[in-house]
């Protein structure tokens, strides 16, 4: 049997307080098309008694966003464990204009934004939903040349911080790129 490779996601799902307020969010801050919703009171994977909403928001170029509403299960909670700044969603905008126009209307909607980020081969901004749960907006700047370099110095790079646990160096020159352009 020769194995088939992924064609992308279906959906990620994520757990939200309130299916109403998440969809509004998504809908009518971020633009996002409620697709639709499934609600069980048993979990067809496992058949346990657990009452849920599933909704289903479009991000684009056949991408899910999923959320589960849980109203019977203790309140949401985050990983103690690990830093605010690490999980996060990251979705993409088709340029740096689309960023900073959401950048603003966000703004203008009441939320805090941080950013722009330069990371090199990408521009972001970071704010929270109603959930709790962080999110990133992305506008790509990075060439193929770059993005070839970086692909092929990943493996090196990985074994490199397996032995060490450092940071290799072998991408150095994109953060001399970000000095170059502030």
């Amino acid at each position: 049997m020769t194995l088939q490779p992924i064609q992308g996601f279906h959906h990620v799902a994520y757990r939200c307080k309130d299916a109403k307020e998440t969809v509004e969010f998504y809908n009518g801050v971020l633009g996002m098309d409620f697709q639709l919703a499934i609600a069980e009171d048993y979990v067809p994977s496992t058949g346990a008694y657990d009452p849920y909403m599933h909704i289903f928001m479009d991000a684009g170029n056949d991408n899910v966003l999923a959320f589960f509403e849980l109203p019977e299960q203790p309140d949401m909670g985050r990983d103690e464990n690990t830093p605010i700044w690490v999980q996060h969603i990251a979705m993409r905008v088709e340029n740096l204009e689309a960023l900073m126009a959401m950048k603003a209307h966000l703004e203008d909607n009441g939320l805090d934004v941080l950013g722009p980020t330069h990371h090199g081969i990408f521009k972001s901004i970071y704010f929270f939903d109603p959930n709790g749960h962080r999110l990133e907006l992305v506008a790509d700047i990075a060439t193929p040349a770059q993005m070839k370099k970086l692909h092929t110095v990943a493996p090196d790079m990985l074994a490199e911080w397996s032995a060490t646990k450092k940071a290799p160096r072998h991408a150095a020159w994109l953060h001399e790129k970000i000095k170059n352009e502030s």
